[in-house]
Protein backbone atom coordinates (compact mmCIF):
# COMPACT_ATOMS: atom_id res chain seq x y z
CA UNK A 1 0.00 0.00 0.00
CA UNK A 2 2.85 2.38 0.82
CA UNK A 3 4.43 1.76 -2.60
CA UNK A 4 1.11 2.48 -4.33
CA UNK A 5 0.75 5.76 -2.46
CA UNK A 6 4.31 6.71 -3.39
CA UNK A 7 3.63 6.08 -7.07
CA UNK A 8 0.37 8.05 -6.97
CA UNK A 9 2.18 10.89 -5.25
CA UNK A 10 4.79 10.81 -8.00
CA UNK A 11 2.10 11.37 -10.63
CA UNK A 12 0.42 14.07 -8.55
CA UNK A 13 3.71 15.87 -8.01
CA UNK A 14 4.35 15.81 -11.75
CA UNK A 15 0.91 17.25 -12.53
CA UNK A 16 1.31 19.96 -9.89
CA UNK A 17 4.77 20.81 -11.16
CA UNK A 18 3.53 21.12 -14.74
CA UNK A 19 0.72 23.42 -13.60
CA UNK A 20 3.25 25.61 -11.79
CA UNK A 21 5.46 25.83 -14.87
CA UNK A 22 2.54 26.69 -17.17
CA UNK A 23 1.37 29.38 -14.74
CA UNK A 24 4.87 30.88 -14.49
CA UNK A 25 5.35 29.96 -10.83
CA UNK A 26 8.23 27.59 -11.55
CA UNK A 27 11.17 28.02 -13.89
CA UNK A 28 14.52 26.47 -14.75
CA UNK A 29 15.88 23.77 -17.07
CA UNK A 30 14.73 20.92 -14.83
CA UNK A 31 11.13 22.06 -15.05
CA UNK A 32 11.10 21.09 -18.73
CA UNK A 33 11.64 17.45 -17.74
CA UNK A 34 8.20 17.41 -16.11
CA UNK A 35 6.67 17.52 -19.60
CA UNK A 36 8.72 14.58 -20.87
CA UNK A 37 6.69 11.40 -21.09
CA UNK A 38 4.03 11.14 -23.79
CA UNK A 39 6.45 11.38 -26.73
CA UNK A 40 8.89 9.06 -24.95
CA UNK A 41 6.18 6.42 -24.64
CA UNK A 42 5.07 6.96 -28.26
CA UNK A 43 8.70 6.81 -29.45
CA UNK A 44 9.08 3.20 -28.35
CA UNK A 45 6.78 2.29 -31.23
CA UNK A 46 9.55 3.54 -33.53
CA UNK A 47 12.13 1.19 -31.99
CA UNK A 48 10.09 -2.00 -31.83
CA UNK A 49 11.31 -5.43 -33.06
CA UNK A 50 9.68 -4.81 -36.43
CA UNK A 51 12.31 -2.12 -36.92
CA UNK A 52 15.03 -4.64 -36.10
CA UNK A 53 13.77 -7.05 -38.76
CA UNK A 54 13.38 -4.47 -41.54
CA UNK A 55 16.56 -2.57 -40.63
CA UNK A 56 18.66 -5.74 -40.61
CA UNK A 57 17.33 -6.68 -44.03
CA UNK A 58 17.93 -3.16 -45.32
CA UNK A 59 21.51 -2.95 -44.05
CA UNK A 60 22.53 -6.49 -44.94
CA UNK A 61 20.98 -6.50 -48.40
CA UNK A 62 21.60 -2.90 -49.51
CA UNK A 63 24.29 -1.49 -47.23
CA UNK A 64 23.63 2.14 -46.43
CA UNK A 65 21.40 2.69 -49.50
CA UNK A 66 18.07 2.76 -47.64
CA UNK A 67 19.10 5.10 -44.83
CA UNK A 68 17.19 7.89 -46.57
CA UNK A 69 13.97 5.91 -46.07
CA UNK A 70 14.63 5.75 -42.31
CA UNK A 71 15.33 9.49 -42.19
CA UNK A 72 12.27 10.39 -44.26
CA UNK A 73 9.99 8.13 -42.23
CA UNK A 74 11.29 9.64 -39.00
CA UNK A 75 10.62 13.19 -40.18
CA UNK A 76 7.07 12.22 -41.19
CA UNK A 77 6.66 10.56 -37.79
CA UNK A 78 7.75 13.73 -35.97
CA UNK A 79 5.12 15.76 -37.79
CA UNK A 80 2.25 13.36 -37.19
CA UNK A 81 3.12 12.67 -33.54
CA UNK A 82 3.25 16.42 -32.91
CA UNK A 83 -0.18 16.82 -34.53
CA UNK A 84 -1.58 13.92 -32.51
CA UNK A 85 -0.27 15.39 -29.25
CA UNK A 86 -1.71 18.78 -30.17
CA UNK A 87 -5.13 17.27 -30.89
CA UNK A 88 -5.25 15.74 -27.40
CA UNK A 89 -4.09 18.94 -25.71
CA UNK A 90 -6.47 21.25 -27.57
CA UNK A 91 -9.65 19.12 -27.65
CA UNK A 92 -9.26 16.99 -24.52
CA UNK A 93 -10.16 13.96 -26.64
CA UNK A 94 -8.01 11.35 -28.34
CA UNK A 95 -8.02 10.61 -32.07
CA UNK A 96 -10.27 7.54 -31.81
CA UNK A 97 -12.84 9.52 -29.81
CA UNK A 98 -12.76 12.31 -32.37
CA UNK A 99 -13.35 9.81 -35.17
CA UNK A 100 -16.36 8.40 -33.32
CA UNK A 101 -17.81 11.89 -32.80
CA UNK A 102 -17.16 13.30 -36.28
CA UNK A 103 -17.64 10.41 -38.74
CA UNK A 104 -20.75 8.35 -39.64
CA UNK A 105 -21.29 5.09 -37.76
CA UNK A 106 -20.40 2.69 -40.62
CA UNK A 107 -17.18 4.63 -41.31
CA UNK A 108 -16.28 4.46 -37.61
CA UNK A 109 -16.77 0.68 -37.55
CA UNK A 110 -14.56 0.21 -40.64
CA UNK A 111 -11.88 2.47 -39.14
CA UNK A 112 -12.05 0.56 -35.87
CA UNK A 113 -11.72 -2.81 -37.65
CA UNK A 114 -8.69 -1.62 -39.65
CA UNK A 115 -7.13 -0.11 -36.52
CA UNK A 116 -7.66 -3.32 -34.55
CA UNK A 117 -5.97 -5.35 -37.30
CA UNK A 118 -3.07 -2.89 -37.21
CA UNK A 119 -2.88 -3.18 -33.41
CA UNK A 120 -2.72 -6.98 -33.63
CA UNK A 121 -0.04 -6.80 -36.34
CA UNK A 122 1.86 -4.42 -34.09
CA UNK A 123 1.69 -6.74 -31.13
CA UNK A 124 2.75 -9.69 -33.27
CA UNK A 125 6.01 -7.92 -34.10
CA UNK A 126 6.62 -6.61 -30.60
CA UNK A 127 5.78 -9.77 -28.75
CA UNK A 128 7.75 -12.03 -31.08
CA UNK A 129 10.78 -9.75 -30.92
CA UNK A 130 11.02 -9.87 -27.15
CA UNK A 131 10.54 -13.63 -27.17
CA UNK A 132 13.24 -14.14 -29.81
CA UNK A 133 15.69 -12.05 -27.78
CA UNK A 134 15.03 -13.98 -24.58
CA UNK A 135 15.21 -17.33 -26.36
CA UNK A 136 18.59 -16.50 -27.91
CA UNK A 137 20.14 -14.81 -24.86
CA UNK A 138 19.18 -17.54 -22.40
CA UNK A 139 19.20 -20.46 -24.87
CA UNK A 140 15.56 -21.39 -24.26
CA UNK A 141 12.83 -22.53 -26.66
CA UNK A 142 11.00 -19.74 -28.45
CA UNK A 143 7.70 -20.76 -26.86
CA UNK A 144 9.26 -20.39 -23.41
CA UNK A 145 10.56 -16.96 -24.37
CA UNK A 146 7.03 -16.00 -25.39
CA UNK A 147 5.61 -17.09 -22.04
CA UNK A 148 8.25 -15.10 -20.12
CA UNK A 149 7.61 -12.05 -22.33
CA UNK A 150 3.87 -12.36 -21.66
CA UNK A 151 4.38 -12.42 -17.88
CA UNK A 152 6.81 -9.49 -17.87
CA UNK A 153 4.67 -7.28 -20.11
CA UNK A 154 1.54 -7.96 -18.09
CA UNK A 155 3.38 -7.10 -14.85
CA UNK A 156 4.51 -3.78 -16.33
CA UNK A 157 1.00 -3.04 -17.61
CA UNK A 158 -0.33 -3.31 -14.05
CA UNK A 159 1.79 -0.26 -13.18
CA UNK A 160 -0.43 1.87 -15.42
CA UNK A 161 -3.09 1.80 -12.72
CA UNK A 162 -0.78 3.72 -10.39
CA UNK A 163 -0.67 6.85 -12.50
CA UNK A 164 1.00 7.98 -15.70
CA UNK A 165 4.42 8.91 -14.29
CA UNK A 166 5.66 5.44 -13.23
CA UNK A 167 4.84 4.06 -16.68
CA UNK A 168 6.64 6.97 -18.35
CA UNK A 169 9.74 6.33 -16.22
CA UNK A 170 9.73 2.58 -16.92
CA UNK A 171 9.40 3.05 -20.68
CA UNK A 172 11.96 5.87 -20.62
CA UNK A 173 14.44 3.59 -18.85
CA UNK A 174 13.96 0.88 -21.48
CA UNK A 175 14.49 3.47 -24.24
CA UNK A 176 17.76 4.42 -22.52
CA UNK A 177 18.82 0.75 -22.51
CA UNK A 178 18.14 0.43 -26.25
CA UNK A 179 20.03 3.65 -26.98
CA UNK A 180 23.03 2.64 -24.87
CA UNK A 181 23.23 -0.74 -26.59
CA UNK A 182 23.40 0.91 -30.01
CA UNK A 183 26.01 3.43 -28.88
CA UNK A 184 28.09 0.38 -27.97
CA UNK A 185 27.35 -1.22 -31.36
CA UNK A 186 28.51 1.90 -33.25
CA UNK A 187 31.78 1.94 -31.35
CA UNK A 188 32.38 -1.73 -32.18
CA UNK A 189 31.23 -1.82 -35.83
CA UNK A 190 33.48 -0.16 -38.48
CA UNK A 191 31.02 2.39 -39.92
CA UNK A 192 31.69 4.18 -43.22
CA UNK A 193 30.37 7.53 -42.03
CA UNK A 194 30.83 9.31 -45.37
CA UNK A 195 28.81 6.76 -47.31
CA UNK A 196 26.18 6.67 -44.56
CA UNK A 197 25.76 10.46 -44.76
CA UNK A 198 25.42 10.39 -48.55
CA UNK A 199 22.89 7.56 -48.49
CA UNK A 200 20.80 9.34 -45.86
CA UNK A 201 20.39 12.34 -48.19
CA UNK A 202 20.22 10.72 -51.67
CA UNK A 203 17.02 8.68 -52.33
CA UNK A 204 17.46 5.42 -54.23
CA UNK A 205 15.59 2.12 -54.61
CA UNK A 206 17.93 -0.41 -56.23
CA UNK A 207 15.26 -3.02 -57.04
CA UNK A 208 11.75 -4.30 -56.28
CA UNK A 209 12.84 -6.08 -53.09
CA UNK A 210 14.23 -2.79 -51.83
CA UNK A 211 10.75 -1.31 -52.28
CA UNK A 212 9.20 -4.03 -50.12
CA UNK A 213 11.77 -3.37 -47.41
CA UNK A 214 11.29 0.41 -47.77
CA UNK A 215 7.54 0.07 -47.22
CA UNK A 216 8.29 -2.23 -44.28
CA UNK A 217 10.60 0.43 -42.82
CA UNK A 218 7.83 3.01 -43.12
CA UNK A 219 5.35 0.60 -41.55
CA UNK A 220 7.80 -0.05 -38.72
CA UNK A 221 8.61 3.63 -38.23
CA UNK A 222 5.38 5.59 -38.69
CA UNK A 223 3.05 3.52 -36.52
CA UNK A 224 -0.78 3.72 -36.63
CA UNK A 225 -1.22 2.84 -32.97
CA UNK A 226 1.34 5.46 -31.90
CA UNK A 227 -0.64 8.17 -33.70
CA UNK A 228 -3.77 7.13 -31.82
CA UNK A 229 -1.96 6.71 -28.50
CA UNK A 230 -0.13 10.04 -28.38
CA UNK A 231 -3.37 12.05 -28.43
CA UNK A 232 -4.64 10.00 -25.50
CA UNK A 233 -1.46 10.44 -23.48
CA UNK A 234 -1.73 14.23 -23.70
CA UNK A 235 -5.49 14.76 -23.43
CA UNK A 236 -5.77 14.88 -19.61
CA UNK A 237 -2.18 14.96 -18.37
CA UNK A 238 -2.44 18.42 -16.79
CA UNK A 239 -5.25 20.85 -16.04
CA UNK A 240 -5.06 23.91 -18.33
CA UNK A 241 -6.48 27.20 -16.98
CA UNK A 242 -6.35 29.47 -20.05
CA UNK A 243 -5.25 29.73 -23.68
CA UNK A 244 -1.84 31.06 -22.70
CA UNK A 245 -1.11 27.91 -20.74
CA UNK A 246 -2.38 25.81 -23.64
CA UNK A 247 0.04 27.55 -26.02
CA UNK A 248 2.93 26.89 -23.63
CA UNK A 249 1.92 23.24 -23.24
CA UNK A 250 1.79 22.75 -27.03
CA UNK A 251 5.26 24.31 -27.30
CA UNK A 252 6.67 21.97 -24.64
CA UNK A 253 4.99 19.04 -26.41
CA UNK A 254 6.55 19.95 -29.76
CA UNK A 255 10.00 20.13 -28.18
CA UNK A 256 9.54 16.72 -26.56
CA UNK A 257 8.35 15.17 -29.83
CA UNK A 258 11.38 16.44 -31.74
CA UNK A 259 13.85 15.25 -29.08
CA UNK A 260 12.24 11.85 -28.42
CA UNK A 261 11.79 10.96 -32.07
CA UNK A 262 15.26 12.28 -32.96
CA UNK A 263 16.62 9.70 -30.51
CA UNK A 264 14.39 7.02 -32.03
CA UNK A 265 15.51 8.00 -35.53
CA UNK A 266 19.19 7.84 -34.61
CA UNK A 267 18.70 4.39 -33.08
CA UNK A 268 16.97 3.19 -36.26
CA UNK A 269 19.76 4.56 -38.44
CA UNK A 270 22.29 2.94 -36.11
CA UNK A 271 20.55 -0.41 -36.67
CA UNK A 272 20.87 -0.08 -40.44
CA UNK A 273 24.50 1.09 -40.21
CA UNK A 274 25.44 -1.77 -37.90
CA UNK A 275 23.85 -4.30 -40.27
CA UNK A 276 25.50 -2.64 -43.29
CA UNK A 277 28.91 -2.63 -41.64
CA UNK A 278 28.74 -6.16 -40.27
CA UNK A 279 26.81 -8.07 -42.95
CA UNK A 280 26.64 -6.33 -46.34
CA UNK A 281 30.15 -7.07 -47.61
CA UNK A 282 30.26 -10.82 -46.96
CA UNK A 283 26.91 -11.79 -45.47
CA UNK A 284 24.34 -9.87 -47.48
CA UNK A 285 21.93 -12.81 -47.23
CA UNK A 286 21.44 -12.21 -43.49
CA UNK A 287 17.72 -11.49 -43.21
CA UNK A 288 16.71 -12.94 -39.85
CA UNK A 289 17.23 -11.74 -36.30
CA UNK A 290 18.50 -15.16 -35.21
CA UNK A 291 21.02 -15.31 -38.06
CA UNK A 292 22.14 -11.75 -37.33
CA UNK A 293 22.86 -12.65 -33.71
CA UNK A 294 24.83 -15.81 -34.56
CA UNK A 295 26.76 -13.97 -37.29
CA UNK A 296 27.60 -10.99 -35.09
CA UNK A 297 29.52 -13.08 -32.56
CA UNK A 298 32.38 -14.17 -34.90
CA UNK A 299 32.34 -10.85 -36.80
CA UNK A 300 32.20 -8.25 -34.03
CA UNK A 301 32.55 -10.29 -30.84
CA UNK A 302 30.34 -11.44 -28.00
CA UNK A 303 29.82 -7.91 -26.62
CA UNK A 304 28.19 -6.73 -29.85
CA UNK A 305 25.96 -9.79 -30.01
CA UNK A 306 24.94 -9.45 -26.35
CA UNK A 307 24.18 -5.73 -26.75
CA UNK A 308 22.06 -6.57 -29.78
CA UNK A 309 19.96 -9.09 -27.84
CA UNK A 310 19.60 -6.93 -24.71
CA UNK A 311 18.33 -4.05 -26.83
CA UNK A 312 15.95 -6.42 -28.64
CA UNK A 313 14.49 -7.68 -25.35
CA UNK A 314 14.07 -4.13 -24.01
CA UNK A 315 12.44 -3.16 -27.29
CA UNK A 316 10.08 -6.15 -27.38
CA UNK A 317 8.91 -5.82 -23.78
CA UNK A 318 8.41 -2.05 -23.79
CA UNK A 319 6.77 -1.86 -27.21
CA UNK A 320 4.42 -4.72 -26.36
CA UNK A 321 3.33 -2.81 -23.26
CA UNK A 322 2.77 0.35 -25.30
CA UNK A 323 0.93 -1.59 -28.00
CA UNK A 324 -1.51 -3.00 -25.47
CA UNK A 325 -2.11 0.50 -24.04
CA UNK A 326 -2.85 1.76 -27.56
CA UNK A 327 -5.18 -1.15 -28.29
CA UNK A 328 -7.23 -0.38 -25.20
CA UNK A 329 -7.46 3.28 -26.19
CA UNK A 330 -8.48 2.44 -29.77
CA UNK A 331 -11.27 0.11 -28.66
CA UNK A 332 -12.54 2.45 -25.97
CA UNK A 333 -12.39 5.47 -28.26
CA UNK A 334 -14.10 3.95 -31.29
CA UNK A 335 -16.79 1.77 -29.72
CA UNK A 336 -16.81 2.79 -26.01
CA UNK A 337 -15.79 -0.72 -24.96
CA UNK A 338 -13.06 -1.40 -22.42
CA UNK A 339 -12.21 -5.04 -21.79
CA UNK A 340 -10.15 -6.33 -18.83
CA UNK A 341 -6.43 -5.85 -19.26
CA UNK A 342 -5.65 -9.57 -19.01
CA UNK A 343 -8.19 -10.40 -21.73
CA UNK A 344 -6.75 -7.70 -24.01
CA UNK A 345 -3.26 -9.08 -23.43
CA UNK A 346 -4.39 -12.63 -24.23
CA UNK A 347 -6.23 -11.62 -27.41
CA UNK A 348 -3.31 -9.61 -28.81
CA UNK A 349 -0.84 -12.39 -27.97
CA UNK A 350 -2.86 -15.04 -29.77
CA UNK A 351 -1.56 -14.34 -33.32
CA UNK A 352 2.05 -14.66 -32.16
CA UNK A 353 1.40 -18.08 -30.61
CA UNK A 354 -0.46 -19.17 -33.77
CA UNK A 355 2.44 -18.05 -35.98
CA UNK A 356 5.00 -19.92 -33.88
CA UNK A 357 2.75 -22.97 -33.53
CA UNK A 358 2.38 -23.15 -37.34
CA UNK A 359 6.13 -23.05 -37.78
CA UNK A 360 6.15 -19.73 -39.69
CA UNK A 361 9.56 -18.06 -39.82
CA UNK A 362 9.49 -15.47 -37.01
CA UNK A 363 11.48 -12.78 -38.83
CA UNK A 364 9.38 -13.15 -41.99
CA UNK A 365 6.29 -12.68 -39.81
CA UNK A 366 7.85 -9.53 -38.33
CA UNK A 367 8.55 -8.00 -41.75
CA UNK A 368 5.10 -8.82 -43.14
CA UNK A 369 3.46 -7.37 -40.05
CA UNK A 370 5.20 -4.09 -40.82
CA UNK A 371 3.82 -4.12 -44.38
CA UNK A 372 0.33 -4.63 -42.90
CA UNK A 373 0.93 -1.63 -40.64
CA UNK A 374 2.00 0.52 -43.56
CA UNK A 375 -1.21 -0.38 -45.45
CA UNK A 376 -3.31 0.54 -42.37
CA UNK A 377 -1.37 3.74 -41.66
CA UNK A 378 -3.30 6.13 -43.96
CA UNK A 379 -6.46 5.71 -41.83
CA UNK A 380 -5.22 7.61 -38.74
CA UNK A 381 -3.00 9.89 -40.85
CA UNK A 382 -5.87 11.16 -42.99
CA UNK A 383 -8.20 11.50 -40.00
CA UNK A 384 -5.57 13.46 -38.09
CA UNK A 385 -5.01 15.84 -41.03
CA UNK A 386 -8.76 16.44 -41.32
CA UNK A 387 -9.28 17.22 -37.63
CA UNK A 388 -6.18 19.37 -37.08
CA UNK A 389 -7.00 21.39 -40.22
CA UNK A 390 -10.49 22.33 -39.00
CA UNK A 391 -10.73 25.68 -37.22
CA UNK A 392 -14.01 24.69 -35.52
CA UNK A 393 -12.13 21.87 -33.75
CA UNK A 394 -8.67 23.35 -33.21
CA UNK A 395 -9.43 27.09 -32.94
CA UNK A 396 -6.19 29.11 -32.94
CA UNK A 397 -4.19 25.84 -33.04
CA UNK A 398 -5.46 24.87 -36.49
CA UNK A 399 -2.81 23.79 -39.01
CA UNK A 400 -1.32 26.62 -41.01
CA UNK A 401 -0.74 26.32 -44.77
CA UNK A 402 2.85 25.07 -44.37
CA UNK A 403 2.03 22.38 -41.79
CA UNK A 404 -1.05 21.30 -43.75
CA UNK A 405 0.99 20.99 -46.94
CA UNK A 406 3.72 19.00 -45.21
CA UNK A 407 1.18 16.68 -43.59
CA UNK A 408 -0.61 16.05 -46.89
CA UNK A 409 2.74 15.49 -48.59
CA UNK A 410 3.81 12.97 -45.93
CA UNK A 411 0.54 11.07 -46.25
CA UNK A 412 0.84 11.15 -50.05
CA UNK A 413 4.33 9.60 -49.89
CA UNK A 414 3.07 6.75 -47.72
CA UNK A 415 0.02 6.19 -49.94
CA UNK A 416 2.13 6.24 -53.10
CA UNK A 417 4.59 3.67 -51.76
CA UNK A 418 1.69 1.49 -50.66
CA UNK A 419 0.12 1.64 -54.14
CA UNK A 420 3.42 0.73 -55.79
CA UNK A 421 3.83 -2.20 -53.39
CA UNK A 422 0.28 -3.34 -54.14
CA UNK A 423 0.96 -3.17 -57.89
CA UNK A 424 4.15 -5.15 -57.40
CA UNK A 425 2.33 -7.77 -55.30
CA UNK A 426 -0.41 -8.16 -57.94
CA UNK A 427 2.13 -8.35 -60.76
CA UNK A 428 1.03 -5.08 -62.37
CA UNK A 429 3.95 -3.65 -64.42
CA UNK A 430 5.27 -0.32 -63.18
CA UNK A 431 5.64 2.53 -65.71
CA UNK A 432 9.13 3.66 -66.61
CA UNK A 433 12.39 2.59 -65.06
CA UNK A 434 11.20 2.84 -61.46
CA UNK A 435 14.08 0.88 -60.06
CA UNK A 436 16.87 2.61 -61.89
Amino acid sequence: MAEMLTRKTMTERTSTGMSDVLAGRRRGPRSVLLFAGPAVIASIAYMDPGNYATNIQAGAGYGYALLWVVLMANLVAMLFQALSARLGIVTGRNLAEMCREQFPGPVVLVMWAISEIAAMATDLAEFLGGAIGLALLFNMPLMSGMIVTAIVTYAILLVEGRGFRPMELIVGSLVAVIGLCYVIELFIAPINWGEAARSALLPQLPDATALTIAVGIIGATVMPHAIYLHSGLTQNRVQIQNEGERHRLVRFSNIEVVLALAVAGMINMAMVMMAASAFHAGHSDVAEIETAYHTLTPLLGGAAAAAFLISLIASGVSSSVVGTMAGQMIMQGFIRLRIPLLMRRLVTMAPAFVVVGMGVNATDALVMSQVVLSIALPVPMIALIIFTSRADIMGPFVNGPVVRTLAIGGAAIVLSLNLVLLAQTLGIPLPGNFFG
